[in-house]
């Protein structure tokens, strides 16, 4: 008997840094809730192209990659798939503007985080925040 194959989907999730804050876009579709910029990364793309089109998409932010973050794999991170995100920290300039699939995007700070916080993103967040802090990244 054939045995049939299943992976989990490479996305990206991009922190993207602006004016002393971060962009997170209110999400159009399920599941509901506030998120970082990201998505699925298309056949053929590299992660960093991915994370690249992806801001622009959602925010209409052209953004320049500082480094990668870390990869978050929790199986059950996602309520739709197995999902794993490769998480990258940008730079920006301008206003965002929802777009794509991001209803709006707007700048918030560590204090003022809206809610609910979709996926897992809540936790990344403590870590960005942690590290922006302590330079201590989150730990396998």
């Amino acid at each position: 008997m054939a045995e049939k194959f299943r992976n989990p989907f490479p996305t990206v999730d991009i922190i993207i840094e602006i004016a002393g804050g971060i962009v997170l876009i209110e999400r159009k579709n399920p599941p509901p809730g506030w998120a970082m910029p990201g998505g699925f990364v298309d056949y053929g793309e590299s992660v960093e192209a991915a994370a690249v089109r992806e801001a622009k998409e959602e925010t209409c932010l052209e953004v320049k990659l500082t480094e990668q973050f870390y990869t978050y794999s929790d199986p059950s991170r996602d309520p739709r798939h197995h999902t794993l995100a490769v998480v990258f920290i940008a730079t920006a300039a301008g206003t965002p503007q929802g777009a794509d699939d991001a209803r709006v995007a707007k700048i918030f700070f560590e204090k003022t985080l809206p809610a609910p916080i979709a996926f897992d993103h809540a936790a990344i967040l403590r870590d960005y925040f942690h590290f922006k802090k302590t330079g201590q990244r989150p730990r396998p």
